[in-house]
Order: structure tokens, then C-alpha cells, then sequence
């Protein structure tokens, strides 16, 4: 998943580059909206880890 986020923004920096205004602004929030995502993921699976290990 943070692939995808990586890919998303650097989409989002070529179009902004080339003055593609709403394809870079839709790609930098479909990228925040990706890294939310996994972030939670990846809280929730430290917690659990170590919830598991005990």
C-alpha cells in the first residue's frame, strides 16, 4: 500500500510539473488519503503484535 502512495505522488509531482492542476491535486489526495490508510494499518498491526507476544 505505500507503493501505491509512492506512485500517486509521484504522479501528482509530474503533473504539477507539466501544469496538470486537477489530475496533480486528485493524485496528492488520493496519495493522503492512501498513506492514512496505511498508517492506521500499521499501528494496528504493532498493537496487535504486541498484544500476541505477551
Amino acid at each position: 500500500m505505500l507503493y501505491w502512495t509512492l506512485i500517486f505522488l509521484v504522479v501528482a509531482l509530474v503533473a504539477g510539473l507539466f501544469g496538470f492542476g486537477g489530475i496533480a491535486s486528485a493524485s496528492a489526495g488520493i496519495a493522503k488519503i492512501l498513506f492514512a490508510v496505511f498508517l492506521v494499518l500499521f499501528l494496528l498491526s504493532l498493537v496487535f503484535g504486541a498484544l500476541r507476544s505477551r
